[in-house]
């Protein structure tokens, strides 16, 4: 497993795939390597059964990924494996090295990259560029919400394998909050890096626009990313408390788990790991109104675009709170649906049919063209 920044999962969905996929076919009996990027602390072998094999990276947002995944795969070149699964187009160019060496791949597309704010110019143009080189060169394609399934189709006639994330059951306990002052079903919460496309600004503005009684808290950061951080702390008024990021994960999970509701606002990202806990806590959802998120909570959840939406939805839930039992059961019934031991079988199933040469996918030449400022890729590939 090539291309996050490994386990254990600190950061967000593909590290979250990566250990909780990881584990349970090491549990069945596979060997698993995964590639990390080094932290502060130490450098384990073994993770819950998987071994790791740790790799630097540079520290500039432009080439973290990339040079990281450059060193992961010199060493996957010199230490062959039966399957390689690579997280992130934009890893695309070091797919024809593993191909080479005839190792079998497939490449987990993620979302819509090009379509995050802080990809500008050149940065957009190579995301794009490698949506269609991870089309080209992969033996397979995983996508993780039907969205981004779509996207390959229309855009690249791609066929992808549909393996969307689980959802984990949250228990419902609430012993940790009192040390942030807080009582249970008495805030809201928003958990998300700052970035732009997250819609932390329209959320905190949107709250601070509205009557709401209940304060909301805030989790989150994001390096590179301090005018964006400055910005949301400006919207806020004095019912908006930051917490900054919460890496203790029972207190993160008590946080889930009693909120009056989630306000959730990511829109380009496919099948989002803190939306999936927020579903597997209970926790009544408002969401950015794109496809993805539909797709996770159905009728389940209410949606927003605008600051003025937000306003209206949280003031509607807490008016009436005598609905909130039946959207906490309502929010946890759709979590049935996103289980971590259905997609560990699709994993498995997919890395043993590249194993033994089933034909996942059949290439064909992609051609460019231009729509607007941004080239449109386009080709086509059918299932055998």
């Amino acid at each position: 497993m090539v291309g996050t920044r490994g386990v254990p999962a600190r950061y967000g969905g593909f590290e979250t795939a990566v250990e909780e996929v990881g584990s349970r076919l090491a549990e069945r009996g596979h060997r698993v390597v995964v590639y990390c990027r080094p932290g502060d602390g130490e450098r384990p072998a073994e993770y819950r059964r998987m071994e790791l094999v740790h790799k630097g990276a540079m520290h500039r947002r432009s080439l973290e990924t990339l040079s990281h995944t450059g060193l992961s795969v010199a060493h996957l070149l010199r230490h062959r494996t039966d399957v390689a699964l690579v997280f992130n187009a934009a890893n695309s160019p070091y797919l024809p090295l593993i191909r080479a060496a005839r190792i079998p791949v497939a490449t987990h597309v993620d979302g819509l990259e090009w379509k995050r704010d802080k990809w500008k110019g050149t940065g957009r143009r190579y995301y794009r560029l490698a949506e269609s080189a991870a089309v080209r060169w992969s033996d397979g394609l995983i996508a993780d919400a039907q969205g981004i399934a779509d996207y390959y189709r229309e855009e690249f006639h791609a066929p992808t394998r549909l393996i969307a994330y689980g959802a984990p059951r949250v228990a419902e306990e609430s012993d940790l909050l009192a040390g942030l002052g807080l009582q249970p079903q008495g805030y809201h919460l928003l958990v998300a890096r700052f970035e732009p496309e997250n819609h932390v600004h329209t959320i905190v503005d949107g709250y601070r626009r509205s009557g709401a009684r209940l304060p909301l808290i805030v989790v989150g950061s994001a390096p590179y990313a301090d005018a964006y951080t400055a910005r949301v702390h400006d919207l806020a008024d004095d019912r908006v408390r930051f917490l900054g990021g919460v890496w203790d994960q029972r207190l993160l999970d008590q946080l889930y788990a009693n909120a009056f509701s989630y306000l959730h606002g990511h829109s380009v990202g496919g099948t989002n790991p803190s939306l999936l806990r927020a579903i597997g806590a209970g926790a009544p959802t408002l969401a950015y109104d794109v496809v993805f998120n539909r797709e996770v909570l159905g009728d389940s959840g209410a949606y927003f675009t605008t600051e003025a939406d937000v306003a209206g939805v949280v003031e509607a839930a807490e008016a009436d709170p005598a609905g909130h039992p039946a959207r906490r059961a309502a929010t946890r019934a759709r979590a049935a649906g996103y289980d971590w031991d259905d997609v560990a079988d699709k994993y498995e199933l997919l890395c043993r049919d590249l194993a033994d040469g089933v034909q996942v996918r059949a290439r064909r030449p992609l051609t460019a063209q231009r729509v607007g400022s941004a080239p449109r890729l386009t080709g086509k590939a059918v299932e055998s």
